[in-house]
């Protein structure tokens, strides 16, 4: 006790220690050992100093071995909770946060999408280097999944939203453009120079001249994101609208799972990001195509096998008959035939003949002679109906 009573009369400046109760030498009574631990515990919560931090993770003097309740700060509950908003990690969960977005389906099982959006990154390359006459480079920053109400709440403004249509799809998405792609676009088209970064004027809405321009862009992005889907599904996105608030961007509900792809695009010293959204109620028509592993897998398909029953087919021999005529009769007509009775047919020399392989009527032709042999020859094709 006496090393305590030097350690606080050091450390802090504080008043020396009251005397111990119960100091009379009986080996210190519990009671009194609690209400002197007490003491100094407001001593040391009053003192000035450093005196809290020096001795805050310190256990009770008295303590049979109890410690005191270590205090978390606001960055380690925010930490816990998942809501660490920082700049490189917006969308990092952690903690109660990835429990509660357990849910959401991860985009890795839809392994075509990053085949897609390959193809998309190499012919936005290539467009926009013709659009813009300048050295565009695109690239494929992340592709992650999260709820549409997470997504809006974390779009830095001021942006241009997007919202365009997937036509055979009957769905929407949206695509964002960051201002500082906006301002690169608009110097790039009006010719601004090269080497200076393209000037940024905060605080005022975009103009005439700027959403035009931005959804010339547009158009040229959608376009390459219709012809990368094409060897998948054949697609046509239509531009919709163009809007800067996202309240009225909302084309899904805030707890609806969507995939989200940036896209960085560099012109030299300039340049901005560009996110795609496609909401998974989008994707659901052509789910099963992007399950697959690779661009056109077929699961117990053998295509070498294919090619040869198809050649093969047509060296088979299948059986025709030629059908002059029917007729319906009683069944007691039928039993009633004896040898030599005689059934008339509804048909003359010159009628149609019908050829058929087994009930599935394939000509009509007329019957003749030619030599010794009955002959029929074909005269038209019959068109089957599908029902």
């Amino acid at each position: 006790m006496r090393e305590w009573e030097a350690m606080a009369g050091g450390g802090n400046g504080a008043a020396p220690a009251p005397a111990a109760a119960g100091g009379d030498g009986d080996g210190g009574d519990i009671d009194d050992a609690d209400a002197m631990a007490a003491e100094w515990e407001a001593m040391l919560g009053g003192g000035g100093g450093g005196g809290v931090e020096e001795f805050a993770d310190f256990p009770s003097p008295s303590s049979s071995g109890r410690e005191s309740t270590r205090v978390l700060n606001q960055d380690e509950i925010d930490s816990l909770l998942g809501f660490d908003d920082s700049d490189d990690e917006r969308y990092e969960k952690t903690g109660i946060q990835s429990i509660l977005n357990s849910a959401l389906v991860s985009y890795e099982r839809l392994p075509m999408l990053e085949v897609v959006f390959d193809r998309l990154v190499r012919m936005m390359s290539t467009s926009l280097r013709n659009f813009t006459s300048d050295n565009v480079e695109v690239s494929l920053d992340n592709i992650y999944n999260l709820r549409f109400g997470d997504y809006l709440n974390s779009i830095p403004l001021p942006a241009m939203l997007t919202v365009f249509k997937a036509e055979e799809w009957d769905n929407y998405g949206l695509m964002t453009v960051d201002s500082a792609l906006i301002y690169s676009i608009v110097d790039v088209l009006l010719g601004g120079r090269r080497g200076t970064a393209a000037m940024r004027v905060e605080g005022r809405p975009y103009t005439t001249i700027e959403r035009n321009l931005v959804e010339r862009m547009i158009h040229v992005v959608l376009a390459d994101l219709s012809a990368a889907f094409d060897p998948l599904s054949p697609v046509t996105f239509r531009f919709d609208r163009l809007e800067t608030n996202p309240r009225f961007a909302t084309i899904s509900r805030p707890s609806n799972a969507a995939i989200v792809a940036k896209l960085r695009i560099d012109m030299e010293d300039r340049g901005g990001r560009l996110e795609l959204l496609l909401p998974y109620a989008t994707l659901e028509p052509v789910r099963e195509l992007l399950l697959q592993m690779f661009m056109g897998e077929k699961f117990g398909r053998d295509s070498i096998w294919e090619t040869h029953l198809a050649e093969e087919m047509w060296f088979t021999e299948v059986e025709m008959e030629a059908v002059l005529d029917e007729q319906i009769l009683p069944l007691k007509d039928i039993l009633n035939l004896q040898i030599g009775s005689r059934i008339m047919l509804n048909a003359s020399p010159n009628s149609p003949v019908e050829l058929r392989c087994g009930d599935v009527p394939l000509f009509m032709g007329q019957m003749g002679r030619k030599g010794n042999h009955i002959s029929i020859r074909v005269d038209n094709k019959i068109k089957r109906q599908k029902g």
